[in-house]
């Protein structure tokens, strides 16, 4: 690990504006600087300013729910109110990393991690991500856990995590705060697709800190957070499928859909939720929502999988979520 100056802020003020890396939990950051893949010269921790609290908030639609940054997410995921209302959030939380790293990991940091592609850790393999221009080994090489989904020629690298799945499938929005003042960012829209920029990871701006996370209010039906992963003690997902699915008089009345581990960020399809709403369960109309989720994937050989996988886990998700008794 290269040598790096060390402050520690106060105040959110003290962070925001600051050409320093930020560094909370440092589950992520830490592994990367330790290979080198990331090598800031400043860091500045934030872990005493505040922002670790969850409370209710005003939305436009309603009370919500407001989560602090530096909520750790094992605290986030145990939270009474959470595990009421928004289910499918403490699901997704449980579903990934250890308890250790649970423990550690902060809401803002979790939306910051990084991929897991094997060459973008490898420092002497090409990958445009870490180093732009470089190309990227992936396409062509092992890429078992690459993107099908929203991937371009210069990158095919997926986000990993799972609670930021949960919040793409909620409607969740993140409250941001750089030197122009403070922004909401839909959680749909934080991360990027690679596209010609596969060195950016999320919207956030140079000296923009994450203040909290806002969700919107509770979403009647049943929470399914059901993701497929090599194995089931400490794995990314392979596939990923967060559901909120609410049935109205035998019909779906409500269905919010995201999907992980399948592309560079939470992938959501409205029309499959339009598609679905109002209608009554079947067979075939899973089967009609999953092609439209599907109709742009691609294979890269090795994860050419995910594809049959994703579509066999849509399917069950919506039958168990329609299932009124079940």
């Amino acid at each position: 690990m290269k040598r790096f100056d060390f402050t520690r802020a106060g105040t959110p003020a003290d962070a925001i504006g600051s050409a320093a890396r930020i560094i909370a939990g440092g589950t992520n950051l830490l592994d990367l600087m330790k290979l080198q893949v990331e090598t800031p010269e400043r860091l500045i921790d934030i872990n005493h300013i505040g922002l670790d609290r969850i409370e209710p908030c005003a939305t436009d639609a309603g009370e919500g729910l407001r989560i602090g940054a530096l909520v750790r997410n094992s605290d986030l995921a145990a939270d009474q109110a959470v595990r009421t209302g928004w289910p499918l959030l403490s699901k997704a939380i449980l579903a990934g990393a250890s308890a250790q790293l649970r423990n550690r990991a902060t809401t803002g940091g979790n939306l910051m991690q990084r991929t897991r592609c094997y060459y973008f850790y490898d420092t002497d393999a090409p990958c445009n991500k870490r180093q732009p221009g470089s190309g990227c080994a992936a396409i062509g090489g092992v890429n078992r856990i690459h993107a099908i989904l929203g991937a371009s020629e210069h990158c095919i690298a997926t986000y990993p995590g799972d609670m930021a799945v949960a919040m793409a499938a909620l409607d969740a929005v993140v409250e941001v705060e750089g030197p122009d003042g403070k922004r909401d960012i839909p959680a749909t829209e934080f991360h990027c697709l690679p596209g010609d920029t596969p060195q950016r990871d999320n919207r956030l701006e140079p000296g923009e800190l994450i203040l909290g996370v806002r969700l919107p209010p509770p979403l009647q039906g049943k929470h399914i957070y059901r993701k497929i992963r090599d194995r089931r003690s400490y794995a990314f997902a392979l596939v990923s499928v967060a559901a909120v699915v609410g049935m109205d008089q035998g019909r779906i009345g409500t269905a919010r859909l995201a999907f992980g581990g399948v592309a560079a960020k939470p992938w959501r399809v409205p029309e499959v939720e339009a598609m679905l709403t109002k209608e009554a369960p079947s067979p075939e109309l899973f089967a009609r929502a999953a092609d439209l989720v599907l109709q742009d994937a691609k294979g890269q050989g090795d994860n050419d999988f995910k594809i049959p996988l994703l579509r066999r886990s849509l399917i069950a998700v919506l039958t168990d979520a329609t299932q009124e008794n079940g």
